[in-house]
């Protein structure tokens, strides 16, 4: 989903343009509270506080605290919110400076003559998921998705037909379910196991997995995703019992927070190179060009 912004939403009049685009993360905070930069974090008190005098005109207007931690950029505090409206779910995340009297929002990126290639060389040596194209590839497209997520299904067309048409790419899959979904995390276990199976039958896995998205429930799931695996060439008993199993569910925390370490808190997202992609994933023209300049800049 495309991210609330706090700017926007101080107008009424323009709150209804504010619907979602990606789905946003809303994974448990991680553990910055304990960290040495603890006592310079704000309070949930004053997060708080903030966000209601921030949001408080509109009372169809909630929010949860996601996560309050040292951001990357010394001297600031990310803060990753939930904002809830009758339109729709989204994130916003915001920095407060190192005095507490200023907060600024956007995304911190970084910097430099190679800005991207610490995010690359992470990808290149983590993202271990189900691959395809040549593992020579000039070009590595790592995808941080979630199987319930209706705009991964909708971006997913998009990356098919780049995938046919380009040979200069190897895409990579990447779990990445979102508790705000109930589904997600028993679907990521399934395509993990199915993955480990046959990389070939994941493909038409995670393309069926979509396909019946509407009719996949939280008291369905296990029944749809076995059926679904037996019809992508697996056995959906054997892949049931995997997806059960604790070190299943430790690769999809792992790819998790592959993704978190990497600053995705949406999905779909797309690192092409290590830049991370948000709205292009499903804008054919705009990918295309990302993935002819990644191809050819040195």
């Amino acid at each position: 989903m495309r991210k609330f912004a706090i700017s926007v939403l101080l107008s009424v009049t323009v709150l209804a343009a504010a619907q979602q685009k990606h789905t946003t993360a809303t994974h448990p905070p991680t553990s910055a509270k304990s960290s040495d930069n603890a006592t310079n974090l704000p309070s949930e008190d004053e997060i708080n506080g903030f966000l209601h005098e921030t949001f408080g005109y509109n009372p169809q207007l909630t929010w949860k605290i996601v996560d309050v931690k040292p951001a990357e950029a010394k001297g600031l505090t990310q803060v990753d919110v939930q904002i809830s409206s009758p339109e729709g779910q989204g994130g916003q995340r915001f920095f407060v400076t190192e005095d507490g009297k200023h907060a600024v929002v956007g995304d911190i990126i970084p910097f430099g003559k190679h800005p991207f290639q610490a995010a690359r060389l992470t990808l290149q040596k983590k993202a271990s998921g189900p691959a395809r194209g040549p593992a020579s590839a000039p070009v590595m497209i790592v995808e941080f998705s979630d199987l319930q997520c209706p705009h991964c299904k909708e971006a997913n067309p998009t990356i098919e037909r780049l995938l046919k048409e380009d040979p200069n790419v190897r895409f990579v899959s990447q779990n990445f379910p979102l508790p705000s979904h109930n589904w997600a995390e028993k679907a990521a276990e399934y395509a993990d196991c199915v993955g480990r199976a046959s990389n070939d039958a994941y493909w038409k896995f995670v393309d069926s997995v979509f396909a019946a998205q509407e009719q996949i429930t939280a008291d369905n799931a296990d029944d749809k995703l076995k059926g679904i695996a037996d019809s992508s060439g697996v056995n959906g008993s054997d892949i049931a019992a995997c997806a059960a199993k604790p070190e299943t569910q430790a690769r999809v925390e792992a790819s998790i927070q592959l993704g978190k370490d990497l600053g995705v808190n949406s999905t779909p997202t797309l690192f092409v190179n290590g830049r991370p992609v948000g709205v292009a994933s499903n804008n054919y023209d705009a990918l295309k060009q990302l993935v002819d300049f990644a191809a050819t800049d040195k």
